[in-house]
C-alpha cells in the first residue's frame, strides 16, 4: 500500500505521541511512504524554529528518511499532497489537517489521521 504523507503526519510523534510507522504497520500490513519535495521543503523551515514545533518539524524530517521522495509541482506541500494522491498509485493519504482531509476525501482519496489519543484509523470517502 502506497501512502502519501503530509508535513503535520510526520511531526504527529512529537506533537500527538503517535508512533507513527507502526501505526501504519497495524492499519495496513504493509506502508510505501512518499512524500513530496515540498513537504521536506516545509519541514526544514520549521525545523529552524523554537519550541515544540521546530522539534516536531526536525523528527519529521528524520523520518521523513524513511520515505521516497516524489516531485510535484505545486510548492505549497498541501497542494503537492493532493497533487500527488491524485495523479500516482496512492492507496491513501496520512494528514491531520481538517481542510487538507475534506479535500482529499472530496478527490476520493481514503485519509488516514489521528483518532482518540494515540491512533490512527481510515477514513473513506
Amino acid at each position: 500500500m502506497v501512502v502519501v504523507l503530509d508535513t503535520n503526519a510526520l511531526m504527529m510523534p512529537v506533537e500527538c505521541n503517535v508512533r507513527l510507522f507502526e501505526e501504519l504497520e497495524r492499519l495496513l500490513s504493509a506502508a510505501d511512504p512518499v512524500v513530496p519535495e515540498s513537504v521536506l521543503t516545509e519541514l526544514e523551515k520549521l525545523a529552524d524554529g523554537n519550541g515544540e514545533e521546530g522539534t516536531a518539524a526536525s523528527v519529521g524530517r528524520d523520518l521523513a528518511e524513511r520515505c521516497s521522495v516524489v516531485e510535484a509541482d505545486p510548492d505549497y506541500a498541501d497542494d503537492a499532497v493532493l497533487a500527488v494522491a491524485r495523479r500516482d498509485s496512492i492507496d491513501y493519504a496520512v494528514t491531520n489537517d481538517a481542510p487538507l482531509r475534506e479535500r482529499l476525501l472530496d478527490a476520493g482519496v481514503p485519509v488516514i489521521s489521528l483518532r482518540g489519543q494515540h491512533k490512527l484509523a481510515i477514513t473513506q470517502p
